[in-house]
C-alpha cells in the first residue's frame, strides 16, 4: 500500500476543501476575538465530542469519569516551558449520530477556537469529527475503532492526513484473534456474519479489507446475509440463512441492544452456534447481563482489562488500580473503554508538554506526531504504524462466563496475537 501526503491544488480550481472553508468563512472571522482571548488567557481549548445518549451511550460512559479526572488533576493548570496554562474541555454530546458529531466538531473548531479536537468513541463520532478536523487544520486525537474505519473511507488508502491520528487495533487484528479462538475448538467452521447498515458495518463486511475475505482465507466459510437496520425488531432473515447454512459459529459486530434481540430470537428460532464470538455488543457487562443465561459463554475482543500490565504516566496506576478506582467511584463493573478514556489524556498532556507553545495547533500537531508513549492501554507511537496516521495497541481474546463479585467475568482465552500476558483458560463452547 502506497501513500501520499496531501497536498493543495495549485491551479486555481476548487477544492472541496476551499469550498467548505470559503462557506465557514464569516463565522471563523466572528470566531477570532474569542480564539484570541483564549490565547492571552494562556488556556488550552479541547473540543471533546462523546457519544453520551443514543444507541452508542455504553461507549460513553467511561468519557464522563475520565473528564472528572483529568479536570481534577490539572486544576492548578499544566506547566509548559515555564508558564502555567489553564485547562479548558468543551464537552458536546454527539447523541450517536454522525451528522451532529461533524455539525458539533465546525463549530468547536470555528466558533470555539479549540485547540485540540476529540472525537471519543466509536466510528460513528470518530470518522465526521475527523474529518472536520482535518478541514479546518486542528490536532484530532481519535481511538476506540478499527483503523480501517477512520482511514480508509477518507480516502486513506492512497494518502496521509495531516491533522488527524488515531491509536486502537485494526481489522486484521481482530480477525486474526476471533480466528484463533475458533480454531481452538472443533467445528464445521462455517461461520455466520451479523453486521449492520451503517459506516461500520460497511468497513467490516468489506470484501476486500473487512473480514469476509480474510476469513475465508483462514479456511472458514462465510455466509454474510443482508446487514440488518440498527434498532430492528426482526432478525429472521438472517437466522434463516445460517441455520440453512449450519452455521456453528457466529461472529460479526452488534451493539448492545440490537445483541440482545438477535440473541433472544435466535433462542427462539432454535439457532444454537457452538460459539458466538461478536464485536462491540459484548464489550459491557450490563449487555451481558442484559440477556440473562443466554449472554454467558459468548466471546467478544479485548481491548483492555485490568490484567493488562501497562501503567498510568499521569498517576503510576497500574490497570488494576485503575480498573479498581473505577468500581470504587462509580459501584459498577470495569469496562475495556476506561483505558482508552484514560490513555486518551496521557497522550494529550504529553504533546502539549513537548509542543514548546500549547496555543499553536500546529506545534500540537507537530508534537502528537512524535508520540513515543507507554500508556496504560500500551506504546503510543504513530511512526511505527501501518499507515502514517495510525498507531496499533494490543488486542486479545475474551469470553464471559459467570462471576463471583460480579454476575458475569470476562475471561481471558487468547493471547497469541498479542502475548502481554498468558490467557486464564481456553475457549469453551458456549451453552444454550
Amino acid at each position: 500500500m502506497t501513500f501520499r501526503h496531501q497536498s493543495g491544488r495549485h491551479d486555481g480550481g476548487l477544492t472541496r476543501r476551499t469550498a467548505l472553508k470559503g462557506l465557514a468563512a464569516g463565522a471563523t472571522v466572528l470566531a477570532a476575538p474569542s480564539y484570541l482571548r483564549a490565547q492571552s488567557a494562556q488556556t488550552i481549548k479541547i473540543g471533546y465530542i462523546s457519544p453520551q445518549t443514543g444507541q452508542m451511550a455504553p461507549f460513553g460512559e467511561t468519557d464522563a469519569f475520565a473528564l472528572d479526572f483529568i479536570r481534577k488533576h490539572l486544576a492548578t493548570g499544566l506547566e509548559i516551558g515555564g508558564k502555567t496554562y489553564a485547562l479548558e474541555i468543551i464537552e458536546r454530546d454527539a447523541q450517536s449520530n454522525p451528522n451532529r458529531a461533524a455539525e458539533l466538531a465546525g463549530e468547536l473548531c470555528q466558533n470555539d477556537g479549540v485547540h485540540i479536537l476529540i472525537p471519543a468513541s466509536t466510528t460513528d463520532v470518530t470518522l465526521p469529527v475527523s474529518e472536520q478536523g482535518e478541514l479546518f487544520e486542528v490536532p484530532t486525537i481519535s481511538s476506540t475503532a478499527p483503523w480501517q474505519a477512520v482511514i480508509m473511507p477518507r480516502g486513506g488508502a492512497d494518502q496521509a492526513f495531516n491533522w488527524t491520528y488515531h491509536f486502537f487495533w485494526g481489522l486484521e487484528d481482530i480477525i486474526q484473534t476471533f480466528v484463533n479462538m475458533w480454531n481452538s475448538v472443533d467445528s464445521n467452521k462455517k461461520v455466520g456474519l451479523l453486521l449492520p447498515r451503517n459506516a461500520d458495518g460497511e468497513v467490516w463486511g468489506d470484501d476486500t479489507i473487512g473480514l469476509p475475505p480474510a476469513m475465508r482465507a483462514a479456511g472458514f466459510e462465510v455466509i454474510a446475509p443482508s446487514k440488518f437496520e440498527i434498532r430492528t425488531n426482526d432478525f429472521s432473515s438472517q437466522i434463516n440463512a445460517f441455520k440453512e447454512a449450519g452455521c456453528e459459529i457466529l461472529g460479526g459486530l452488534v451493539f448492545p441492544a440490537d445483541l440482545r434481540t438477535a440473541t433472544i430470537q435466535m433462542a427462539q428460532q432454535d439457532l444454537k452456534p457452538k460459539i458466538m464470538t461478536v464485536a462491540a455488543g459484548l464489550l459491557f457487562p450490563s449487555a451481558v447481563e442484559a440477556m440473562g443465561d443466554l449472554g454467558a459463554g459468548m466471546s467478544t475482543e479485548v481491548w483492555w482489562t485490568p490484567a493488562f500490565p501497562y501503567k498510568s504516566t499521569l498517576t503510576g496506576e497500574t490497570s488494576a488500580d485503575l480498573a479498581a478506582t473505577w468500581e470504587q467511584s462509580t459501584g459498577k463493573q470495569w469496562t475495556q473503554p476506561l483505558g482508552y478514556s484514560h490513555a486518551m489524556w496521557e497522550i494529550i498532556v504529553d504533546t502539549l508538554k513537548r509542543s514548546g507553545d500549547p496555543l499553536d495547533r500546529t506545534a500540537i500537531r507537530d508534537a502528537l506526531k512524535a508520540t513515543n508513549l507507554d500508556t496504560v492501554v500500551g506504546n503510543v507511537n504513530w511512526s511505527k504504524g501501518p499507515h502514517p496516521n495510525v498507531s496499533k495497541t494490543p488486542i486479545l481474546g475474551g469470553q464471559w462466563r459467570k462471576g463471583e463479585k460480579w454476575p458475569y467475568d470476562l475471561k481471558i482465552v487468547e493471547t497469541q496475537l498479542y502475548p502481554i500476558m498468558q490467557p486464564e483458560s481456553g475457549l469453551e463452547m458456549k451453552s444454550w
